[in-house]
């Protein structure tokens, strides 16, 4: 499956120079897909001064320039898009709709920051002095060391390497050992659209050794990372160092609150189709519902039949609704949630169980529980899987309260049909993101991101690219 790829330095795919690989592991069977070089000390280093080497070049490429690569690189990622969905498929085991959603999402990356590349506008003020002009002005931060999930392996990375290359900085990327054939199609799309050698590389093998390798280096001055907060808290402490720039998206705990006036059914719909999308392995996933008493028993019971009715399987295989968690670890955390919730006096409504018939790879069934209690393990920790805890509240103030007692705060959602209880409930949210009445909240043309421990940055949108340029102010004396 990784034949054609490699390590990645300097527009050359090769092996490392120790020979070492790392294997890559179907979710489905437990069977292993293929091996990637892993990449040692050498090969950092040579990374690193290609990066040195290329960053004054692109650097002085045109923002014009810059875009017409960029919307090449759009182009022929759309012409391999069947291989590159089907190879995501099998390494996550979501669903071909889920990864071909997911693949377009990355290509709008691409087609976004195209044009942004020819919008790093600066700006210049008047001085006090008639005589003064006080200039304004947006350079590339220079060269950046990304760090991505698996959970969205075309998504993630494509968001970094789409604002880095607009901005004008070199990039090196990591993608996750569990899917990484995602980040390797978009770099052959990179070559194939004549980015120049050097300005993309990427590099596999065991992410730790190779982040705190870059992250120590002078010449990366910007890392982006998608992760668990313990990594992000552990890279931020090794960017300090050399004071790097630094954006992060470190996942939630996204409360849904359903207020009395909404629709039980409709918002329970929508909220069962969300939970269990990726099989609930999504940063922004409805993780936490709070529904008021008058609506909680249609809704629960629409959330059941929905986890109920779904089809779970191989990604590849027809009609399949959910596939396997990406690694055992994982599920032996859900598991443990699970069991928790129970135990403190949550109610099973639907799931909760390996299913029988599937002895090999990482399945859980659709899960759904009600009256989960605010001190259960899965109402304070991300489950990050198909579980759906479920808690009632009658009083709106309170619910926002127990919504916001967490230390994450990356999406939030509102159902209802009062404009004015919407509007208090949205702004009420401490979070990056709101979704009312609507849970589809990542685009190419919106900021991405969270406060709180859910990171720093924003992805996407007129405010993407800003972090990877430094502003830098000119004061000119005309006369």
């Amino acid at each position: 499956m990784y034949e054609q790829f490699g390590l990645l330095i300097d527009g050359v795919w090769r092996a490392s120079r120790s020979g070492d690989a790392c294997p890559v592991i179907d979710p489905v069977d437990e069977e292993i897909i293929g091996h990637l070089p892993s990449a040692d000390a050498s090969d950092l280093d040579e990374v690193l001064t290609v990066l040195a080497r290329e960053a004054p070049r692109w650097n002085k490429v045109s923002g014009w320039e810059r875009s017409a690569i960029l919307r090449r690189i759009a182009t022929e990622m759309r012409a391999n898009s069947d291989r590159a969905v089907h190879d995501m498929s099998a390494e996550t085991g979501k669903p071909i709709a889920e990864a071909v959603g997911e693949w377009n999402a990355a290509v709008d990356q691409f087609d976004w920051y195209a044009d942004e590349a020819r919008r790093i506008f600066g700006h210049v003020l008047d001085g006090r002095d008639p005589n003064v002009r006080l200039n304004v002005r947006f350079d590339p931060v220079g060269p950046v060391a990304a760090f991505t999930a698996w959970n969205f392996p075309a998504l993630l990375p494509a968001r970094k390497i789409a604002a880095a290359l607009a901005a004008g900085c070199p990039v090196v990327i990591k993608p996750s050992e569990e899917a990484p054939s995602s980040t390797l199609h978009i770099a052959a799309a990179a070559i194939k659209a004549g980015l120049p050698a050097g300005v993309l590389n990427v590099v596999s093998g065991k992410s730790a050794d190779i982040s705190s390798h870059l992250i120590a280096s002078p010449v990366i001055r910007k890392v982006s990372l998608t992760g668990s907060v313990p990594v992000g808290k552990l890279i931020l402490r090794q960017c300090a160092d050399t004071v790097k720039k630094v954006s992060m998206e470190l996942g939630g705990h996204a409360p849904v609150l359903v207020l009395e006036d909404a629709d039980p059914v409709a918002a329970a719909t929508a909220c069962a189709r969300a939970k269990f999308r990726n099989a609930g392995q999504v940063c922004i996933s409805p993780s936490r519902f709070y529904v008021h008493d008058s609506l909680y028993e249609p809704f629960v019971r629409t959330m059941a039949d929905v986890a109920n009715g779904l089809r779970i399987g191989r990604g590849s295989d027809d009609g399949v609704d959910m596939g396997p968690m990406a690694n055992a670890r994982g599920r032996e955390r859900i598991v443990g949630m699970v069991s928790d919730a129970l135990a403190k006096g949550a109610t099973l409504l639907a799931g909760g169980e390996v299913p029988g018939d599937r002895n090999r790879g990482f399945f859980y069934r659709p899960t759904v529980l009600g009256d989960v209690p605010d001190d259960a393990l899965i109402m304070t920790e991300e489950p990050f899987g198909p579980v759906a805890p479920i808690a009632r509240f009658s009083d709106l103030d309170d619910a926002i309260k127990r919504a916001n007692d967490v230390p994450f705060g990356l999406a939030g959602y509102v159902f209802s049909h009062s404009l004015e209880g919407a509007n208090k409930a949205a702004e009420a949210l401490d979070v990056g993101m709101v979704g009312v009445n609507d849970m589809l909240l990542a685009a190419a043309e919106i900021p991405f991101g969270g406060v709180k421990e859910s990171g720093m940055g924003r992805e996407g949108g007129q405010l993407g690219i800003f972090d990877y340029l430094e502003a830098k102010y000119i004061k000119m004396r005309v006369a």
